[in-house]
């Protein structure tokens, strides 16, 4: 086995035992603000909705910081950084006394993270380039498993052990993961390769500016367009059905369906990039996703929309690691590191954002409006990524930098 595909496998464990840790947070949040003193069901959801947001932004700031210092320093020591830094602030929630506590220790976990963008750049770095379709593939799989697994992890524990124990649970999970990489993943890097740049000279030098600044947009809107439903699923599916004993299990269960469908298809249509192109995969799963979303405005049924949902879930499965393929061929390696931490930063502004006008227009317009506008916002990004990426795909030249700032 050749090191870059053991360093993958490594990373795939890592990203599953990480993804787990994390996503136990869910389910557990309101039931651990309330906990801790808040009782009154508004300022729960308000609570709840700062304490999971705030992340995001910080993580938008802080994530260039932290590409530009993998590019310096290193990809490894970067993820054995923020998986070490998570195990603690998980630790240090589990200890919180009051909301404020957990919305500072969210901040500082966002800000001093950046796990999945120090991954995704060594992946990336090391991966024959034939290959890294099916690689960043097999790292959004590991990524999706875990967070899928994670929610019932999490409710389980908290009912078993309680919410104080469940949070030390997830610091040690991130801690097994800092533990796999610093052990056995190997990173053959050389100071002195990489160059720093700030954002404006990063897209002036680069040899095709406006296909990655197309490629941030789409992760932007990509992020926004998905995002923006999760909230008010469940009150979807209130709606659509008249039995109420179950509708948490039913709506986890519909939530589910697209988290299934992308873990069983991610590295099959990295795979698949690798032969035909992952441009092609993006538009396509673009067109798709966007399509997909417009008959789930007319569902009379919960299974209709988790149906609609699970082929949701296949067409997102193409999307991330397209970009990510995309952007891998298209940078100079010396900045790799920067740009996927650009591309981060999008992704994150794009849930936060998703997530706040998501739960807004559903309340001012009505759900089916919302489904529509996701509609309409992904199959727009479809036609500019046709006739910026798709056309023009021939301009990738990640040799050199076309110019010294």
């Amino acid at each position: 086995m050749e090191i870059w595909q053991k360093n993958l496998w490594v990373c795939c464990g890592a990203v599953f035992i990480v993804s787990i840790g994390m996503s136990q947070l869910a389910p557990i949040l309101p039931l651990y603000i309330e906990h801790l003193g808040i009782h009154d069901l508004n300022e729960i959801e308000k609570w709840a909705g700062i304490i999971f947001g705030c992340n995001f932004v910080s993580l938008a700031i802080a994530s260039p910081i932290w590409g530009k210092f993998a590019d310096r320093y290193g990809k490894k020591p970067m993820a054995m950084r923020a998986s070490l830094w998570l195990s603690l602030v998980m630790v240090g929630m589990g200890l919180a006394q009051s909301v404020y506590h957990l919305v500072a220790l969210r901040l500082l976990q966002g800000a001093l993270s950046g796990f999945q963008g120090a991954i995704v750049t060594l992946i990336a770095m090391q991966t024959p380039k034939e290959k890294s379709g099916w690689a960043l593939g097999m790292i959004f799989t590991g990524q999706v498993s875990g967070s899928l697994l994670g929610p019932l992890v999490g409710g389980y524990l908290s009912e078993l052990i309680g919410y104080r124990e469940t949070f030390f649970i997830i610091g040690f999970f991130c801690f097994c993961g800092f533990l796999a990489i610093s052990a056995f993943v190997h990173e053959d890097f050389k100071p002195g390769e990489s160059q720093s740049f700030t954002f404006r000279e990063l897209m002036t030098n680069l040899p095709s500016p406006k296909l990655t600044g197309c490629l941030f947009l789409t992760t932007l809107i990509m992020q926004l367009g998905l995002v923006s439903i999760q909230p008010i699923i469940t009150v979807y599916i209130m709606q659509l059905t008249a039995h109420t004993e179950h509708i948490a299990l039913i709506a986890g269960l519909v939530f589910s369906c697209a988290g299934l469908a992308s873990m069983l298809t991610a590295s099959r249509l990295g795979h698949l990039s690798d032969r035909v192109g992952p441009q092609k995969i993006l538009l396509i799963c673009l067109l798709v996703a966007g399509i997909t979303f417009i008959p789930q405005a007319f569902v009379t049924n919960p299974w209709q929309l988790g149906a609609l949902r699970f082929v949701l879930g296949i067409a997102t499965a193409g999307l991330l690691p397209s970009i990510n393929s995309l952007i891998r061929q298209s940078t100079p390696p010396q900045i790799l590191g920067q740009i996927y931490g650009f591309n981060q930063s999008a992704q994150f502004i794009g849930m936060f954002s998703g997530a706040f006008l998501g739960g807004h227009i559903a309340a001012i317009m009505g759900i089916p409006i919302m489904f529509f506008f996701t509609a309409s916002l992904l199959l727009l990004n479809a036609f500019w990524v046709y006739h910026t990426v798709y056309r023009h795909r021939k301009e990738f030249q990640p040799n050199q930098l076309s110019g010294n700032p």
